[in-house]
């Protein structure tokens, strides 16, 4: 069954619920006017603030846009991008593209031009749907885009060199186009992170998206009363497989621009939100402003809030056991994935298994692990290895990079993750790190994410990334840059002092504090501190040298 069949059937049986909600509050502080001032107000200039979208307008929105593609040529097998913020249509346009038979292609906001001219060549787009925030960048590249032959603008004042979405689906038909799709059918490409090198084009056919449909909601749960509270973006496969249960369940969700800790807990209490995913960041600046002040819990209805998860990477301990101090009645789930197996849940903790909070759990619904050694041989538990993972939800290659798909995919239907991660004697998994970023000090193994829990438990820490910088002697020395918390201070004296319970080998011999650059899934981007941190070593290293 095509993930596209879900669609279609909540529109059928449920055509007049809200599948969808948009809330900007910015458009509030813009107008000065209080989230309770704008529920007494009956038309203002700030309605943009909150709308809605009924099932059946989903699907009909998202009919018309298949239909015109199909008027393009752009139907079976052709691929078609989405450069849009958070917003009623985004996910329109997704299931559009499905239906016509073309492959979506979603891409991340924060891409430069020419990340942009990039991932539309490695992809085969031959269309691109894009949103007023981007309209500088699509026209630097104009002219660079030989396959892309349609550019489908969504807003207002729509640029020259584009069409305006919202004029030519009006003239289309709201009836699903007859094109017949199979399980097997590919779905989408989407773009890995980028976080260990330049991104690789991910396929997966429509198996995959319906299978991550499946063990979402068999993992949260999911019901026709949930309103489920979505912020991240909704181009990674992380937010929009955890909508994908509220699509299997026919329930509500929100879509909340903006991450700020009282417009996350306005809108759960005004939406009467009942599930929400959040990035460690933000929860972190949630739990912070409560400390500070800053957020009264009592100015805000959320008893119906029942379950929290977090995602996207590695989860302190200490900052789940600061959630449930502050909100004892929350389910709470670790879920983990990566894009090649479309996004969150081959592995998962599960809220009944609250008391081993910092493993990443075992097995989700439907999937297989296994930790594995440099040669793929199984490792015995207790020992770090590779994690490994299989399940109808794997991609299906790396498109155009046979190579690399090669050394992540074996002929069994595995797909090696890149994860170090080592299994407990209760069958818990724990994410160690990732392969790449292992430090190598004096021929010890370094697992970074280690120190970082242990440095995250420090009251006065917000945020912390361990990186290996180059050293003459050992290698590489395990450095951290800490992120200091609001109204906090800290030195190095202190934090080299809190680092004596560690191992000795563990303890950074390097502390820099600065911000924590991460990307809209929450990742630590390594690779930009390596940027800037190994090259300043590097040149420390040849004056010492000289000297």
């Amino acid at each position: 069954m095509p993930i596209t069949e879900l669609l279609s059937r909540n529109a059928s049986r449920y055509p007049d619920e809200i599948a969808l909600v948009e809330i900007n509050p910015q458009k509030l502080e813009e107008h000065h006017v209080t989230w309770k001032e704008y529920s007494l107000i009956e038309s203002s200039s700030v309605d943009s603030f909150r709308s809605t979208l009924t099932w059946r307008e989903f699907d009909r929105k998202a009919n018309r846009f298949a239909n015109l593609l199909l008027t393009r040529g752009l139907g079976k097998g052709k691929k078609v991008a989405i450069l849009l913020m958070n917003g009623l249509e985004w996910l329109p346009v997704y299931f559009g593209i499905l239906k016509a038979g073309a492959l979506a292609v979603p891409l991340n906001f924060r891409y430069t031009a020419e990340e942009i001219r990039y991932c539309l060549d490695l992809s085969d787009a031959e269309a691109l749907v894009f949103g007023p925030e981007f309209t500088g960048r699509v026209e630097s590249i104009c002219g660079r885009m030989p396959r892309v032959r349609a550019l489908f603008y969504v807003g207002d004042d729509c640029p020259s060199f584009a069409d305006r979405y919202g004029d030519l689906v009006g003239y289309c038909s709201d009836k699903a186009p007859d094109i017949p799709l199979s399980d097997d059918d590919d779905a989408a490409i989407y773009f890995s992170s980028g976080t260990t090198g330049f991104p690789k084009a991910i396929l997966h056919a429509h198996r995959a998206l319906v299978h991550s449909a499946a063990v979402e909601q068999a993992h949260h749960g999911q019901q026709r009363g949930d309103t489920f509270l979505c912020i991240p973006p909704l181009y990674h496969t992380g937010a929009k497989m955890h909508w994908f249960g509220s699509l299997r369940s026919a329930s509500r969700a929100v879509l909340l621009k903006g991450v700020k800790p009282d417009w996350i807990l306005r809108a759960v209490s005004e939406e009467k939100c009942t599930i929400v995913w959040l990035l460690v960041p933000w929860a972190q600046d949630i739990l912070d402003a409560i400390d500070r002040g800053e957020i009264n819990l009592e100015n805000y209805e959320l008893s119906q809030w029942r379950l929290m998860h977090i995602g996207a990477q590695p989860v302190p301990p200490s900052l789940i056991r600061r959630w449930k101090a502050v909100f004892p009645h929350h389910a709470y789930d670790t879920n983990y994935g990566l894009s090649e197996s479309i996004g969150p849940g081959c592995v998962h903790l599960g809220v009944e298994n609250i008391a081993h909070v910092g493993a990443i759990g075992k097995a989700g619904y439907g999937w297989e692990t296994k930790i594995v050694d440099e040669k793929r041989a199984p490792v015995a538990r207790g020992e770090v290895g590779e994690l490994a993972v299989r399940g109808a939800g794997v991609m299906k290659l790396y498109y155009r990079d046979e190579k690399a798909t090669k050394e992540v995919l074996d002929q069994d239907g595995w797909l090696y993750t890149g994860d170090m991660a080592m299994e407990d004697p209760e069958g818990f998994i724990y994410l160690v790190d990732r392969k790449k970023d292992v430090i190598i000090t004096g021929g010890e193994n370094l697992y970074p994410v280690q120190i970082e829990d242990f440095l995250r438990a420090h009251d006065a820490i917000k945020d912390v990334a361990v990186i290996g910088l180059p050293d003459a002697r050992l290698g590489e020395i395990a450095a951290a840059i800490i992120e200091v918390k609001e109204g906090k201070s800290l030195s190095e004296t202190e934090v080299t002092q809190f680092c004596l319970d560690l191992p000795r080998y563990k303890r950074p011999k390097k502390i820099i504090f600065a911000e924590i650059p991460r990307n809209p899934t929450g990742k630590i981007e390594k690779p930009v501190l390596r940027k800037r941190y190994c090259g300043e070593a590097l040149v420390s290293q040849q004056v010492e040298l000289k000297a």
